[in-house]
Formats: C-alpha cells, sequence, structure tokens
C-alpha cells in the first residue's frame, strides 16, 4: 500500500506498521490509562481556510515566531495551546492507541506514512515531495505550528520532526513525554477524530536542509573519519552475535543507544541536557561541531538519536536512512564485532 494510501484509510490494522524496532515500552500509555489513568471531556476541532488578511498578518509574523519556536516544549504548554488556531497537533501512536484516545484536537499520523520499502526489503523516507502531500492531506501548511507527540519517548514522533526540517518546516516541536505523560497528569483524552479541510503544502523543489546520508557517504565515514559515525543500536546489536555471518557495527561507529536519552522512570520525559552532553562526551561526541552521521537497522532509532543531537545543539546532524537493512546486505563492506570502535 503506497504511504498516501495509508493516511488517507487512517484506520489500519493493528500493529500493521509497528516497526521492527519498537521497545518493551510502546502502548505505554494505553498501559497507563487501563490501571486508572484519567480521562477528561470528548473535544472535536475543525479547521477552515484563513482570511486573507489574517493570513498576511501570520506570515508577517512568522519569522519571528520561528526563531521563538522550542524543539521541545511541555506538556503545560500543549495543555494552554492545542486548541490555538495556528497550531496543529500530531499524534504518531499506532491506530490502535489513537483510536482509544488522544489529546483532544490530535490528527493521526501513521509512522509507515512517512516511508517506503525498496524490493530489497529496505525502509526509505518518502521524499519531501512525498512528506508535502502527507501533510496538505492533514491539513498542515507551512504558516502552522506543528506539534508532535507519540507514546515511545518520542521515537516515532522524531521521524517527522527530521522531515520537517529537510522540508524547511520552521515551527515544529516535540512534546516531552507526549501522551504518558499527559495521562499521567490527569490531562483530557478523546477518542473523537476531528475534522479538517485539506491544505496545500507546497511541494519542493530540493530539500531545504541536507540531513541525509548516503551509502557513499557512509562508506567515506568509515575510512576517512570525516564524519562521525554513531551507531544507536542496542548493546547487543552493535557488539555482533558471534555465530550470525553479517553482524556487528560500521567501521570506527561510536555507540550511544538512543533510548538513553529517555527518561522513562519519569513519564517518559527527556532526560537533561547535562547530562546528555556528558554521556555523549563519553561516547567521543564532546564536539557539537563535528559532523555526525547517525544510524541503526531502518532508520527509525536513528531519527530520534537525530532529534537528541538536534537539541544539545548539533549543528551537522545527517540519518544514514537505509542503516543496516542496506549496508548489511554488501557483504564488500566490512563489519566490526565487540564493543571497540574498530
Amino acid at each position: 500500500m503506497r504511504p498516501d494510501a495509508i493516511l488517507t484509510s487512517f484506520v489500519a490494522p493493528a500493529g500493521r506498521f509497528a516497526p521492527a524496532c519498537q521497545p518493551k515500552t510502546s502502548r505505554a500509555a494505553a498501559a497507563v490509562a487501563s490501571n486508572g489513568g484519567t480521562s477528561g471531556a470528548e473535544i472535536t476541532t475543525t479547521g477552515g481556510p484563513m482570511n486573507r488578511l489574517h493570513l498576511f498578518l501570520l506570515m508577517l509574523l512568522l519569522p519571528a515566531a520561528a526563531a521563538a519556536t522550542p524543539l521541545v516544549v511541555d506538556t503545560a504548554w500543549l495543555a494552554e495551546h492545542y486548541r490555538d488556531p495556528g497550531v496543529v497537533v500530531v499524534d504518531m501512536s499506532d491506530d490502535l492507541q489513537y483510536r482509544r484516545f488522544h489529546v483532544p484536537g490530535a490528527r493521526h499520523l501513521p509512522y509507515g506514512a512517512l516511508n517506503r520499502r525498496t524490493r530489497s526489503g529496505v525502509s526509505l523516507s518518502i521524499g519531501p515531495a512525498g512528506v508535502a502531500r502527507v501533510l496538505g492531506r492533514l491539513g498542515i501548511s507551512p504558516s502552522h505550528h506543528v506539534v508532535v507527540y507519540d507514546d515511545l519517548g518520542g521515537l516515532n514522533a522524531a521521524r517527522l520532526l527530521w522531515e520537517l526540517e529537510r522540508l524547511g518546516h520552521a515551527r515544529r516541536s516535540l512534546v516531552d513525554g507526549g501522551l504518558v505523560k499527559w495521562i499521567l497528569e490527569g490531562r483530557p483524552v478523546t477518542n473523537d477524530v476531528p475534522k479538517f479541510e485539506p491544505a496545500r503544502y507546497p511541494a519542493p523543489a530540493r530539500a531545504a536542509a541536507d540531513t541525509v546520508a548516503g551509502l557513499e557517504a557512509v562508506r567515506a565515514a568509515t575510512t576517512t573519519g570525516g564524519a562521525v559515525l554513531l551507531d544507536v543500536r542496542s548493546r547487543e546489536e552493535y557488539a555482533g552475535h558471534p555465530r550470525a555471518p553479517r553482524t556487528g557495527h560500521l567501521p570506527g561507529a561510536r555507540w550511544f543507544p538512543w533510548d538513553e536519552a529517555v527518561d522513562f522512570d519519569r513519564g517518559f520525559v527527556v532526560k537533561p541536557v547535562e547530562t546528555l552532553r556528558k554521556r555523549l562526551a563519553a561516547a567521543g561526541l564532546g564536539d557539537p561541531g563535528r559532523e555526525v552521521i547517525v544510524y541503526c537497522r531502518s532508520g527509525h532509532r536513528a531519527t530520534r538519536a537525530w532529534l537528541t543531537l538536534r537539541r544539545l545543539g548539533f549543528g551537522k546532524v545527517k540519518v544514514y536512512d537505509g542503516s543496516m537493512l542496506e549496508y548489511g546486505q554488501r557483504k564488500d563492506l566490512p563489519l566490526v564485532r565487540g564493543m571497540q570502535p574498530r
């Protein structure tokens, strides 16, 4: 099924688009609710075309607003602003969770709507033009502040934020703690699906930001050491299985698991900046000016780690979208076993 068909249908079989790297903590918000989470009033929102004067004034204010838009917002901010006409809240929990309950007015976006699978089984982005079509179907225009959450510590939501940066969409934020923290705080939820009008999101001629690394750039990094390779998989995946023929990590890759950035015991919130800086420095990433190429198995966890680095001020971060699903198929390319980079 094409990604835009996924988005059009909105209701898909439960688990259809669940990633292979989905952690044990998935659907945690549903578990919290089933154990006594608080449900609030059901609310729906209706969006329509803005009048010309409103749009003109909004575009005048957009540059200043974009400069002040935080990459991460907390649940208190969301509670205050989710009804704002210039804000679109996007839920990237799985379909079953969204149908059970979500933040009032949140529009659902399946993770699979942003990706395509090649004949060889590699998961890749649908590209800026494809993402622009998806955004239009969600009623999102370039002037909107897109606020994204999930129930996985940002694992799914980061993918949309990465795509929005590629498009040059200025106003974009992750909800810290997502649906899990929202529920733990007893904030309102609903199972109503909001009504909204599709929008026109102009397809760019090319990506606004260079956030994707291809296989050749990765190969160069394994030999020249120009860019830092960062493996964000589990320890077991990084070290490799002793009996597997193609296992381990890319030569020279540092190890920093993506979930190191999330405090699952405190409502799936992001860990403090200084804590993460120290942890990254210990992994060999102390200089935010270095170019970094992040990878995992399928590019899913890599975009979450991309978000962590961007939040910490790293300005030259790329995701190897094909990741190990692509690299591992090339039997002529080396892999390293064990916990040392080389």
